[in-house]
């Protein structure tokens, strides 16, 4: 439940408000029986609450499968317990069922519909930040300190109140809003704001001090004296229950603090509680829609301008798409992880314009390009971040290491046609793969474009259209493959190396490091066994194609 959302007072918020403080359209209202000022005094997540009343409250239906098969079955137990309104997730593949709309015209509780691209988690924070804003300063004298400018007008006043300079920040020491600054001001809430952050340096040395630890655990205000250049500073974390929110500092600006500044700076954090939740969750609403904007876009699914209009992208901008695949068992160490998030950093920070999406065993880079003629850009980035890759322990080419590929896209007239960027940016990935499987590479290649993997990738292409015809099929051939599969597939690689070295057998048996004398007495078995003529044009090809697609090469 809510924070403060036991009963009629001021802790409850009205639908109209929740829709009301939704800047992000996290929730969509689907139908409102009772109207939207109906009052919600708490919410109860899934089946948490199944021992306790509904009255008054809005349910989220987490546990509910996302085809919503017993939707209105849903909709009709949560009113008949009390409940005001009920919030499901919906997808364009699983739309709100009729049945459910019906069921809750019938019975008069409001249905709302949760974004595809937020999570249960934003919805629970919405509903915080809605309750904290709707119940900021009911009855209290103090609410003008907030009205008309938010954080900033909150800041001005409390700096009034406490003859001094303030500062709101984060829990990432990020500058949210902060008061004027005098001419006296020190160097150190100079360069905090100017930067938008506080500088790394003093981040360390609060954390050396023990400040930071005791802010992080503190419920009252922490008096740090002046020291050298340093004036006398007052802070107070900013705490939504046991939730830290970020923090309020006041530092004397040419003159002594105000008595009353303790006083001040408490009521301060009290009426910041409100923002610092929008704040986050804002923050992360924004980031998950983007996230689910630029993965529905890359796999080609959902509205596709909509997304670019998620992204800040307009539809005529040419594209491309960078892709960087970790390899290896996915039960590695954290280190191929931190890699990924390495080549993430590199392409935000040296390519601002660019969109990174990350996922568990890759990261996906569109890139703006600055025309359809320019397909190079793409390439230029691949090789930089495989350039960054190559340097981290872990991904080099010795024993043990755990290697990321790189493949480059090729640029499409529009982010539109996104997904066919991401598409061959795969494909170069897989084919980097497939030659160094095969060995066709004296040094594994880990970085390429689609020109340079041409040939390969029209051999991949090829073998995928082929691999229906040789599945459906049956013969000398398939039984080989099928016997020798399940003996450990000494004949299948063996073949594998023959045809590739162009029947030449020193050749083959050097790759196979074996004795060449072994590779004939191999080669003589297909023949014997499977009654195979290895100079057959016909038979070679059908082996060809058939050792490549075992997988095993």
């Amino acid at each position: 439940m809510m924070p403060g959302t036991t009963g009629d007072g001021p802790g409850h918020v009205t639908l109209r408000q929740i829709l009301d403080h939704d800047e992000d359209g996290l929730l969509r209202l689907l139908l409102a029986p009772a109207g939207q000022d109906v009052a919600v005094r708490g919410v109860i997540i899934g089946d948490e609450g199944a021992a306790r009343p509904h009255e008054g409250r809005i349910v989220l239906a987490t546990g509910l499968a996302p085809d919503l098969p017993h939707a209105s079955a849903v909709v009709a137990e949560t009113a008949r317990r009390g409940a005001v309104a009920l919030v499901l997730r919906e997808s364009p593949a699983a739309p709100v069922p009729d049945e459910a709309l019906a069921a809750a015209e019938e019975r008069g509780i409001a249905l709302l519909a949760r974004a595809e691209w937020a999570d249960w988690a934003d919805t629970a924070a919405l509903l915080r930040s809605a309750t904290a804003y709707a119940s900021a300063g009911r009855g209290d004298t103090d609410t003008g300190l907030t009205a008309g400018g938010g954080l900033a007008a909150l800041a001005d006043a409390t700096a009034r109140h406490c003859h001094g300079s303030i500062t709101v920040e984060d829990t990432q020491f990020r500058v949210l809003a902060h008061s004027a600054t005098g001419p006296d001001a020190d160097g150190v809430r100079r360069s905090t704001i100017l930067a938008g952050r506080v500088p790394e340096q003093r981040v360390a040395e609060l954390r050396r001090s023990g400040l930071l630890r005791t802010l992080w655990t503190s419920q009252d205000v922490i008096h740090r004296p002046a020291d050298g250049d340093s004036p006398e500073r007052l802070v107070v974390a900013v705490r939504d229950g046991g939730e830290m929110l970020g923090s309020l500092w006041v530092a004397a600006d040419g003159r002594r603090l105000s008595p009353e500044a303790p006083r001040a700076l408490r009521r301060a954090a009290a009426l910041a509680v409100p923002h610092l939740l929008r704040h986050r969750l804002n923050e992360g609403g924004s980031l998950r829609r983007e996230t689910h904007a630029l993965r529905a876009l890359l796999h080609g699914q959902g509205d596709r301008r909509t997304h670019l209009w998620s992204l800040g992208l307009r539809p005529g901008l040419p594209c491309a798409v960078v892709v960087a695949v970790r390899e290896g068992p996915r039960g590695e160490g954290p280190g191929p992880h931190r890699t990924l998030e390495a080549l993430a950093v590199q392409a935000s920070v040296t390519r601002p314009s660019s969109r990174v999406l990350r996922e568990r065993d890759r990261i996906a880079v569109l890139l703006p390009v600055r025309d359809g003629s320019a397909p190079d850009e793409a390439l230029v980035l691949a090789r930089e971040l495989d350039g960054l890759a190559a340097g981290i322990t872990g991904t080099s080419t010795g024993p043990g290491a755990v290697p990321v590929r790189i493949g480059a896209g090729p640029a499409v007239a529009s982010g539109l046609d996104a997904s066919h960027s991401y598409a061959a940016a795969l494909d170069v990935v897989r084919a980097l793969r497939d030659r160094e499987a095969r060995g066709c590479d004296e040094r594994p290649v880990r970085c390429a474009g689609p020109g340079e993997m041409g040939p390969t990738l029209d051999a991949l292409r090829m073998l995928d259209a082929v691999r229906p015809v040789w599945e459906s099929g049956d013969g000398p051939v398939h039984e080989l493959i099928r016997a020798d599969l399940a003996a450990g597939g000494d004949l299948v690689r063996s073949l594998a190396a023959y045809l590739a070295t162009g029947g030449d057998v020193p050749a083959a048996a050097r790759r196979l490091l074996l004795h060449p004398n072994t590779l004939r007495y191999r080669l003589r078995r297909v023949r014997e066994r499977f009654a195979l003529d290895l100079d057959d044009p016909d038979i070679r090809l059908v082996l060809a194609l058939a050792v490549r697609l075992t997988g095993v090469v």
